[in-house]
């Protein structure tokens, strides 16, 4: 359990302005954090890959499979005018 001056000097380093009755409260908190990261250290992660992400990232685009026939030729034929299998269009800007 953290003391109410350790708590003061942490405080101090890292330019926290804390009242005296916030004290008692704060190394309360701080020494269950501390406590935690003890429990933390002890685990063995003795071969154990580390993760880039908590949780496995699922894919957010589908595959990239062609799902169509290639109708490039229906399409040119009813278009008003292709040259070389371009569509022509009327110009818009001048």
């Amino acid at each position: 359990m953290l003391k109410e001056a350790q708590v003061k000097s942490l405080a101090r380093l890292a330019r926290l302005a804390l009242r005296e009755d916030e004290l008692p409260a704060l190394a309360h908190q701080l020494s269950g954090i501390f406590e935690l990261i003890e429990r933390m250290n002890a685990i063995d992660t003795e071969g154990v890959e580390p993760l880039a992400h908590p949780v496995e990232p699922r894919p957010r685009r589908r595959p990239d499979e062609i799902t169509e026939s290639d109708q490039r030729e229906v399409f040119a034929s009813v278009a008003p005018s292709v040259v070389e299998g371009y569509y022509l269009v009327p110009r818009v800007i001048e």
